[in-house]
Formats: C-alpha cells, sequence, structure tokens
C-alpha cells in the first residue's frame, strides 16, 4: 500500500479518532484499572476480525490482527491512564472526574491506536505477517508494561514479536512532526526520600536543640553541587528535590524534616555512581551537623534505550508519508521517563514523539505534558494514525533496516 494511501485512510479515520478520544478524555481513570477506558476501546473495534486478550493483574489489552500470510510481528503500543490532577482548559469535553485528567495526551495514543487497528485491518489482505496492539495501562508510575510483559500478554498468539513501535505526543514539537533519536531516548527515574532527624525545642534557644531544618537546606544546595561535580556532563543526572516538609509553628525547631525528589539519568553508570553518591553527601552532612540522615532510594522505571534501526525505518516512513520536514532528528534525549523501556529490553524497537502543538500557539510557548492546561491540535492525530500503520507494514514487508 502506497504511503499516500495509509495518509488518506488516516484522515478518513480523523473525526473518528477526535470522537473517541474526547469520550476517554472526559473520563479519565488511573492506575492499572481502567474498566471505563477498556470497554471503550473494545467498543471501538466491535465487529473487526482479531483477537482480543487481557491479563489477570492490569485492564490492560493485547489486540492481535493477523494478515493472510505468515510472517513477521510487530508491535504497536498505546497507553491509557491519565494523571492525579485538576484540568483547567476549559474544553467542552473536560474532564468530569474531579481531580483526574489527561494531561499526557494517553486518550490521544489510545485514540490513534484504535484507528491504527482499523485502518491496518480495512487493508489486512495485504499485511505479510501480524500486527500486535498493545493498549497498556499504568504508564504513570504504575509499571503497567511490566505487569502486561509478566502477564504473558506480548507472547500470546505466537509468534513473539520481531520488532516494537510507540508514539508520544508533544505540544512542544511544531504539530504534525515527528522527532526521535537512537540509543537513549527517555530518562531511568528514581525516588529520592530523606528523613533528617534532629532534636526539636524551643525556637528562641536553638542551642538546647538538634535543628534539623537547616541541615535539610544545607542537603539540597550540596545535592546540587555534587551532580556537577561527580557526574559526567555528556552523561547527565537531574536531581531535584521536590518537596520540604517538617515544623508545626513558628517558635517550634521540629524534632523531623521530610526530602522528596527525583533522580534522573539517561544511563545505569551514571546512576548508579548518582545513587550510590549521594546517599554519601546526605548521610554525612547529616553527621557533620550532630543530626541523623535516614535515605530511601525507590527504583523507578529504566532508561529507555531506542534501537538505531527502527528510529531509521520510522524516520524514513515519515519523511515518505509527511515530506523532509515530516521527521525532525532530536539532538538530545529528554529526561522524562517510560516505561515502554521495559518492552525495548526484550524487543528491538523505538518510541517518537509527535509534535501536536495547538493551533495559534507556538510550540516554544505551548503548555506541555503535564500541565493543568495542556491542549493539542487534534488534527496530528491524523499523522499518528498513519505513521502506525505505514511503520508496521514496511517492517513486515522489508524487517529492520541494516545498522547504520
Amino acid at each position: 500500500m502506497e504511503n499516500g494511501m495509509w495518509l488518506q485512510g488516516a484522515k478518513a479515520l480523523l473525526p473518528d479518532a477526535v470522537s473517541l478520544r474526547r469520550r476517554i478524555h472526559e473520563h479519565p481513570e488511573l492506575g492499572l484499572h481502567l474498566p471505563v477506558t477498556t470497554k471503550t476501546v473494545r467498543d471501538a473495534l466491535e465487529g473487526l476480525d482479531v483477537k482480543i486478550d487481557q491479563g489477570p493483574s492490569t485492564s490492560g489489552l493485547m489486540v492481535t490482527l493477523k494478515g493472510p500470510t505468515q510472517g513477521r510481528t510487530i508491535l504497536l503500543r498505546g497507553d491509557m491512564d491519565a494523571l492525579p490532577m485538576p484540568e483547567d482548559t476549559g474544553l467542552p469535553f473536560a474532564s468530569k472526574q474531579a481531580g483526574k485528567m489527561h494531561a499526557c495526551g494517553h486518550d490521544s495514543h489510545t485514540a490513534m491506536l484504535a484507528m491504527a487497528v482499523k485502518l491496518l485491518h480495512a487493508n489486512r489482505a495485504k499485511l505479510s505477517g501480524t500486527v500486535k496492539f498493545m493498549f497498556q495501562p499504568g504508564e504513570e508510575g504504575y509499571f503497567g508494561a511490566r505487569h502486561m510483559i509478566e502477564d504473558g500478554l506480548i507472547d500470546v498468539h505466537h509468534p513473539r514479536p520481531d520488532a516494537a513501535f510507540a508514539m508520544h505526543i508533544t505540544p512542544n514539537v511544531p504539530t504534525g512532526v515527528f522527532t526521535a533519536k537512537a540509543g537513549a531516548f527517555m530518562a531511568s527515574t528514581d525516588t529520592i526520600e530523606v528523613r533528617v532527624v534532629g532534636k526539636g525545642g524551643h525556637a528562641s534557644a536553638p542551642h538546647h536543640a538538634v535543628d534539623p531544618m537547616p541541615v535539610a537546606c544545607e542537603i539540597v544546595l550540596a545535592l546540587q553541587s555534587f551532580v556537577t561535580r561527580k557526574i559526567n556532563a555528556f552523561d547527565p543526572v537531574v536531581l531535584t528535590i521536590a518537596k520540604i516538609d517538617g515544623g508545626t509553628t513558628s517558635n517550634v525547631i521540629p524534632e523531623v524534616v521530610n526530602l522528596l525528589g527525583t533522580l534522573r539519568s539517561v544511563s545505569e553508570v551514571s546512576r548508579t555512581r548518582a545513587k550510590e553518591g549521594l546517599k554519601r553527601v546526605i548521610e554525612k552532612i547529616a553527621e557533620a551537623h550532630d543530626t541523623h540522615a535516614e535515605v530511601k532510594l525507590t527504583p523507578g522505571y529504566d532508561v529507555t534505550v531506542n534501537d538505531g534501526r527502527m528510529v531509521s525505518l520510522a524516520a524514513d516512513t515519515a519523511r515518505g508519508l509527511f515530506g523532509d520536514k515530516g521527521f525532525m532528528p532530536m539532538p538530545a534525549p529528554v529526561m522524562g521517563a517510560e516505561d515502554w523501556s521495559y518492552v525495548l529490553q526484550r524487543i528491538p524497537g523505538a518510541m517518537v514523539f509527535l509534535g501536536v502543538a495547538p493551533e495559534g500557539c507556538s510550540h516554544h510557548h505551548a503548555a506541555p505534558c503535564h500541565s493543568n492546561r495542556m491542549v493539542l491540535d487534534e488534527d496530528a492525530m491524523a499523522n499518528g494514525i498513519a505513521l502506525y500503520a505505514a511503520v508496521a507494514q514496511q517492517f513486515l514487508d522489508n524487517g529492520l533496516p541494516a545498522a547504520a
């Protein structure tokens, strides 16, 4: 099927994609169990000749579409969960669930993937293999991809996928443009929790107490110096203390101050070095001030590493669909994190970003993902649907290109 026909088919499905996206947007759900969203997806796929599987630990769906001939298998993914935050967009289809919002575009990912199922299904006679569609819950910190892997859903209805492809919208790239890079694409994430313990007392007599507050403040500043002095600038980490919690009133020195933060890395080398070093810095500063620090590091997602061959395939396909400006090489990783990393550890593949800068707003100034005011250009979803389908066909026909 020619690239132009994929785009034509995607544009014909755009009204359905917009309608589906808005229904999901109005009813956001959190975590691993998304009964309303899952039913909405099932309803959208009703009547299609596909196999739908659901595992025991989540409401994630694996949809399998077989072509008339055996061949390669590719996995396409869209995540479905929302964020625990308010929505202040003023959209007529804004969230109806207080404190929940699709602020990361997962509603559009789900809608694009569902329409890709329809588009590929309509042309299944031309498919020289199998396409699997992974509708995944729990991306926002719940390890949904790993749960679906552990449930065996990646391997149901063999053969196992030979390649994997996903996309993620961003309002901070020109609308309709794709961007990605080979290698480290998104960061790992680890949560830092620190409990600085001193001795409480009267605020007017700190010499009779052991005040943990200035110690906590010193720790925050020292961690920034640690990052710049001990971590290779060409293999960077981001260390942010995002919350300081301590004290009750103006004339009481508290006994305990708590810190909460995040560590982002783009290699396991820097990740390990940072985790070992920050623990040492925190504990030694606390000890120097006659306090005690308890440090807890909770591992999050691993580094998302794109296979260069799939990036090349996606880039060439995007340029074939949309011209030379349809794909923009990405100069550096982003420090957000993705549980798509666990799929890419098992299957060669990649993730790309799709620009959805809203009409009338520069992508430089658009409200980003995770903003309570994030909106997107829904017309760009046609590009996403087309690329899902075209990448699947290109891979089934030709496999991955040779490494550069």
